[in-house]
């Protein structure tokens, strides 16, 4: 069995760099950022972030394909999409809201794209490109593979279990809500499966 050739330089200064403009980035908002500040956190010249990104949008721009492809490679990485819907989406509903209930750098992330995305519209479809899109296809494929379920609409149903675990992480953590509005996260996860998987609907 071969092994992975490790990182080319490039890309490992690329990383250096995207880690520092990330920090750079949370603490000042895509506005109050410059590259100066970038140049410094990431311990590297003006000019070599400029021959790596060009501009402040394109090294945002990496910046979100960089962090929503760690998430997404650890929630689907290992995924079996060979496995039954219910055991499927059981383990993606748990590993997207285990990982998010600890991954504060992401939560802060999240709410730097939603608070900016007045202002910058086009980033924030973009992050919604990168990720969302991505994973509401897999799941929309996944389901419509599953005629057994009966489903009207696989891509709607999708959009119901993403929306539902994404309302839950809105209200839980990015908006502080779990002293308010409590919910067990497994008997969430238990209760939309059972929607989809136990109550299809019927001819």
């Amino acid at each position: 069995m071969g092994t992975l050739s490790p990182p080319s330089a490039t890309a490992l200064k690329q990383t250096q760099i995207l880690q520092g403009a990330l920090q750079v980035f949370l603490h000042r908002g895509y506005e109050g950022t410059s590259m100066d500040q970038v140049a410094a956190a990431a311990k590297v010249s003006k000019i070599t972030i400029y021959k790596h990104f060009q501009h402040k949008e394109g090294l945002f721009i990496a910046l979100i394909e960089w962090v929503t492809a760690q998430r997404f490679q650890a929630i689907f990485g290992s995924l079996s999409l060979e496995e039954k819907p219910a055991k499927v989406l059981r383990l993606v509903a748990t590993r997207l809201l285990d990982r998010l209930a600890v991954d504060e750098e992401y939560i802060a992330f999240l709410r730097l794209i939603i608070g900016e995305s007045g202002r910058f519209p086009a980033l924030a479809q973009l992050f919604v490109q990168a990720l969302p899109q991505k994973v509401l296809h897999l799941l929309s494929h996944y389901l419509e593979a599953h005629p057994e379920l009966k489903l009207a609409n696989p891509e709607a149903t999708a959009r119901i279990f993403l929306g539902t675990l994404m309302g839950y992480i809105l209200t839980q953590k990015l908006l502080h809500g779990q002293p308010i509005i409590p919910m067990n996260q497994d008997d969430l996860i238990d209760s939309l499966i059972d929607v989809i998987v136990r109550y299809p609907g019927q001819d």
